[in-house]
């Protein structure tokens, strides 16, 4: 289980609906109200440090992105790749254990950072918040942070980011923003990524589009492949050209 957002046992209870006692239909579910209540309780000190980031960011000018993904969708290639055009960004790594992407990015000459979250799925607030000031300093110019691969939970944890990065991977179906809708949603870009294996896998571009605009209207999408570069210009103008608003959960 996750020790924040108790996600194992959330997807027990939404799967398998099952209870190990008996009971009648007048029993009322105190514990799953305070399982709800909980929850709620740690979403808001979440959002209540995001602010506080994000009052960081905007006071020293430092644009904050915040990437998500399901495992091998590329995003440390991308990562590696937009170093080349933007050498001067900030990266913070989050998994739930290893470094082996941070080295990655370090190899590509990028400033970084490692952040292991062990039982957590996930990245929140308070662990972006321990580095201001530290590996977050005020001089920088654009933070991009690497969520932990994982399509769920780390869609409802505010970093204080001013734009969230949802990226599929055409390896991964056309299915994926309506099989997995509160990433997709909430997303301010969509990228898809691996444009390059389309045609070989015979990947349907209008479905996948379709389905993103049935659960986002508004986000701006960019296809593009990390591995050849192609469409990568539009990701960097992105983050070069992307302002600082607050974001609107």
């Amino acid at each position: 289980m996750c020790r924040d957002c108790g996600c194992e046992a959330a997807n027990d209870k939404a799967f398998f609906n099952h209870h190990h006692h008996d009971h009648d239909h007048d029993h009322h579910h105190h514990h799953e109200i305070k399982t709800i209540d909980i929850e709620q309780a740690i979403l808001a000190k979440n959002d209540a440090l995001a602010e506080k980031n994000r009052e960081y960011f905007n006071r020293h000018n430092i644009k904050v992105f915040n990437i998500i993904s399901s495992p091998g969708s590329g995003k440390t290639l991308l990562l590696e790749k937009t170093l080349k055009h933007l050498p001067n960004i900030s990266i913070i790594i989050g998994d739930q254990e290893k470094d082996f992407d941070a080295k990655r990015i370090a190899a590509s000459g990028g400033r970084t950072i490692q952040l292991n979250t062990y039982s957590s799925c996930h990245l929140n607030a308070e662990m972006i918040n321990k580095e201001l000031d530290n590996f977050i300093t005020p001089d920088i110019d654009l933070l991009i942070i690497e969520n932990v691969g994982n399509l769920v939970c780390p869609a409802a944890f505010d970093l204080g980011e001013h734009a969230k990065v949802a990226v599929l991977s055409t390896p991964e179906g056309e299915e994926k923003p309506v099989k997995y809708p509160v990433l997709f949603h909430t997303a301010d870009l969509i990228i898809i990524n691996k444009m390059d294996l389309a045609p070989i896998l015979e990947w349907n571009q209008d479905k996948c589009l379709d389905y993103i605009r049935k659960v986002n209207a508004k986000a701006q999408i960019i296809k593009l492949s990390a591995k050849t570069e192609e469409g990568l210009d539009s990701w960097i103008n992105y983050l070069s050209n992307k302002n600082m608003e607050a974001r609107v959960h």
